[in-house]
Order: structure tokens, then sequence, then C-alpha cells
């Protein structure tokens, strides 16, 4: 059998000057925390977030480190590159991703049919898991997105990092 992954992913956020999807991580057998620039070419505003999201973790040179970043995290951060590229601001495009991924307090459980009902669900499941932070789990992703400024150094960006941590 395998024997666990080589990379873990800490935090992946998206750049947006040039366009790259940027993961921190560490490798499973040192603690210094590593960062990886993965650039994103050919993508417009009209290109599939979700095509793009897969591609990337496909793609043989990324798969091994993207390995513990969930689909549905790249398509995020792909929204956001396309809204930006759109000439939204960053809280537009996060706003308009959560508004595809939120539940309408509104709306009438009950007459919905069985599949929109898991759908709305699971969503609820995912929004449950995303408050509950669990630090422990392993597989405990950062979710954040920042863009990066340039000229700065990337202490000065808004991770979360602890104190104490290697870049």
């Amino acid at each position: 059998g395998r024997t666990g992954m080589t990379y873990v992913a800490k935090k992946c956020g998206v750049c947006f000057e040039p366009p790259s999807i940027i993961l921190i991580y560490t490798e499973a057998s040192k603690d210094k925390t590593r960062q990886r620039i993965m650039p994103i070419r050919n993508f417009s505003m009209f290109s599939d977030c979700s095509m793009a999201a897969e591609q990337l973790k496909n793609n043989s040179r990324h798969k091994a480190y993207l390995e513990g970043v969930s689909l549905c995290q790249l398509q995020k951060l792909y929204s956001l590159l396309k809204g930006h590229l759109r000439g939204e601001s960053l809280a537009e495009s996060l706003e308009k991703f959560q508004q595809e991924k939120t539940i309408d307090p509104e709306e009438d459980m009950n007459k919905l049919d069985d599949r929109e009902l898991d759908k709305r669900k699971s969503i609820m499941d995912e929004l449950f898991e995303k408050n509950r932070k669990k630090k422990d789990d392993p597989d405990f992703i950062y979710d954040i997105e920042v863009d990066f400024p340039q000229d700065e150094q990337l202490e000065s960006c808004g991770w979360d990092v602890e104190s104490g941590e290697e870049i």
C-alpha cells in the first residue's frame, strides 16, 4: 500500500498578478513549511472553473502537492480569479461564490424532491463542517484567499501563521 501523503497542504490561496494558485505545505518527514506557486495559464473570464480545477489537480507536476486540496476549493480560487478578470472586487466574487453555495432560508424544504433535498443537506453539512473547524483533523485545510500584495513580504499578507513557523 501507499505510505500516506508526502506533502501536507496547509493553506491554499490565489494570486491575481501574475495569475497563480499558491499552496503552503509541509513535507511529511520535515517540519519546514514551503510555498509552491502554480502559474495559471490560458485562463480567461470565459474559462470553466471546474475544468480548470480538474486540470490543475491532475497536472503531473502538481498532482502530489494538491492531493490534500479539494476540487471544490480549487474551483473557488479559480472563480475568484475569474471575477477579478471581469473587474469584480474580491468581496463581490466571494459573495457570488457564496450565493451559489448557500441555502435560501425562505425556501420550503418540504416541496423539494429528494435529490434537491440531498443537495441542500450536503451543503448544510459542508457549512457546518466549515464552521466547526477541526484543527486536529489531519485533513483539515485552511480555506483562505488572499490577494498577495506583490511588493510586500509574504508574512504581511494576512496568512494566519502561528508564530515560530518557518515559511
